[in-house]
């Protein structure tokens, strides 16, 4: 079998590979054994923690993957052509754990990415976790608006009524060119979402981690944007980009605009 993790990186020799997790900020801590499917045959364990990952191939009759056997509605010349009326149905099987960014996961049988058949329980650290405590929404010159707790919070409101009030939000409006020359306006405001360290016991380390606090234009643009535009994938109708304390919705949307080449063309009044 021919052993592989990273592609990039990795490091090969015989039954054996190393690859260092060059993921920004994705170092997860994992003993996992592999049966390895019909497209990657053979099985494997991986070890990985602190920046680094390990894979030694195993026999495959040590693991084997599920092998279902399936009889589907084919025709006679398919039949003939075949020799045989079924196929087999073959599925990775896993067993072991794997911790990133605060969330366990568990395998223990076959991997199908269906959450109705696969073998596998996943939960998030309550001790890693950031909990959401509020949504604030600002004029386009940064005057404070409202403040929405969060649902679990006393004196929260319904989505739908949230959802609401925010219509009546006042919005700066921008033009611009798209990437094809089109000219396309958008609609902007100014919120921020505030999160504080730690769930359920664990709320109490909030007291030693500073609140995290993201402020963020929203974007709504009245067409399409994008080279996907027109595509049965489509282009974007909003989306949002960060704005700096104190900086204008302008500046922060022109460097939307320069990020995702796009040509500023001047406020509307």
């Amino acid at each position: 079998m021919t052993l592989s993790w990273t592609r990039e990186h990795d490091h090969v020799w015989g039954p054996f590979l190393y690859a260092p997790d060059k993921r920004p900020g994705w170092r997860p801590i994992a003993i996992i054994v592999s049966s390895g499917d019909d497209e990657y045959p053979g099985a494997d364990i991986r070890l990985s923690g602190f920046g680094h990952t390990f894979k030694v191939a195993l026999p495959r009759w040590l693991v084997p993957p599920q092998r279902v056997k399936k009889f589907p509605d084919w025709d006679e010349a398919t039949v003939k052509r075949l020799g045989r009326n079924w196929y087999w149905d073959v599925t990775e099987r896993e067993f072991g754990f794997q911790i990133s960014e605060g969330h366990v996961s568990l395998k223990y049988g076959r991997q199908t990415h269906d959450s109705s058949t696969e073998k596998s329980k996943g939960f998030f650290l309550p001790w890693t976790q950031w909990r959401f405590i509020e949504h604030r929404y600002f004029t386009p010159t940064g005057e404070h608006l409202r403040t929405f707790p969060s649902r679990k919070r006393k004196g929260a409101v319904s989505w739908d009524q949230e959802y609401e009030w925010r219509q009546t939000i006042p919005k700066a409006g921008f033009e611009f060119d798209d990437f094809d020359g089109e000219r396309i306006e958008v609609r902007a405001y100014v919120e921020e979402r505030v999160w504080r360290f730690g769930e359920g016991w664990f709320r109490w380390l909030s007291l030693f981690r500073k609140t995290k606090v993201r402020r963020s234009l929203d974007l709504a643009f009245s067409k399409e944007v994008g080279p996907r535009k027109g595509s049965w994938k489509g282009g974007t109708l909003g989306h949002s980009c960060d704005i700096a304390a104190g900086e204008t919705t302008e500046s922060a949307f022109r460097r939307y605009c320069e990020k995702n080449g796009l040509k500023f063309v001047g406020a509307i009044p």
